[in-house]
């Protein structure tokens, strides 16, 4: 026998007409939810459960993991415990500003901003409204409280680039602590850092000079590393290189023949982490004595040019891997 759970509706109003009204609305907005499973939602049990049947099947593997990373620590931990049914636009635009002033786990942003940034706030945005009106469909709740939010704004911030008169000390910086090769692929090229530290030495086409860029590796919420594809269909791609950067990428290749990885790490002969990647760059710019800019910015299309017509033949590198032969 089907258990019947009653609603209980409670109006107040300055006039018994008002009292009416407010009851009669109650009563129709009540219809549209199934209150015997609404009430055993919180926002945490909810996300949790539309990330594990909607989300994670039908979206890629980073996609996922960004999800779940928005859901478990930005999420749960400050409006978890809110009844589904109770969940109001102003929780939201509270969470929005909370995570926009304090919200990064781990430090600063590359800006000095202890919040994150904008444009992840507005992605978080976009999950909930996408996991909320999931919840309006199977009548957990009337309405979808981020049709009411106003999302943040992206923020524009001036990008730093590599300006070409310190190409010169960055790449020296680079080949003094032996990493030459990968930073002079990174500036031609413009490979996110999970794409260079996924390239394998099958990806160098020698005759055409090109890089096949298929994969990437991505640290999912736990910290470990998943392969993936890129970010995006139209960035799997061949990229053209130099041939100065062909010959930087066989000499290094000699030095680890049997290793399949385009650039190894030296101390676990395996991949690097993409985050290592990152503070190697920190590290060369403070070698050579230059200004912060964000390895992300070594992406601009203007660096990538510039490098480009860069000679490596004007350079006196000192490191002995890579013999002026190699350039010849």
């Amino acid at each position: 026998m089907e258990t019947i759970k009653r609603i209980i509706k409670n109006v107040l109003g300055k006039t018994q007409a008002e009292c009416k009204a407010k009851l009669a609305a109650a009563m129709e907005a009540a219809k549209g939810v199934d209150v015997s499973r609404a009430d055993e939602y919180t926002v945490a049990t909810w996300l949790r459960s539309w990330y594990d049947i909607y989300a994670k099947p039908n979206v890629r593997v980073a996609t996922a993991d960004r999800y779940r990373l928005m859901i478990e620590q930005y999420t749960i931990p400050r409006i978890g415990s809110i009844k589904l049914t109770k969940l109001t636009a102003h929780d939201l635009q509270r969470l929005y500003k909370e995570l926009m002033e304090s919200g990064r786990t781990r430090g600063k942003s590359g800006h000095g901003n202890p919040g994150l940034s904008s444009t992840t706030v507005r992605s978080l945005h976009l999950m909930l409204h996408s996991a909320l009106e999931r919840a309006v469909k199977e009548r957990l709740i009337l309405r979808n409280p981020t049709e009411d939010c106003i999302a943040p704004k992206i923020q524009k911030f001036e990008m730093q680039i590599l300006q070409p008169e310190h190409i010169k000390d960055y790449l020296e910086a680079a080949d003094r602590r032996g990493l030459l090769p990968m930073f002079y692929l990174e500036l031609v090229s413009g490979l996110r850092k999970g794409e260079i530290t996924a390239l394998l030495w099958s990806d160098l086409d020698i005759q055409s000079k090109t890089i096949s860029v298929s994969k990437q590796y991505v640290k999912n919420p736990n910290g470990e590393l998943t392969l993936s594809r890129p970010k995006t269909e139209t960035s799997v791609r061949r990229v053209s290189i130099p041939q100065e950067a062909v010959d930087l990428l066989v000499a290094e290749h000699k030095k680890h023949p049997d290793n399949p990885y385009m650039f190894p790490s030296p101390v676990t002969g395996e991949l690097y982490y993409p985050d290592s990647i990152v503070n190697l760059h920190k590290k060369i710019l403070k070698d050579a004595g230059l200004p912060h800019i964000r390895f992300h910015d070594l992406r601009h299309p203007y660096v990538k040019h510039t490098a480009k017509i860069f000679s490596l033949r004007l350079m006196n590198f000192q490191a002995q891997a890579y013999s002026r032969g190699d350039f010849q």
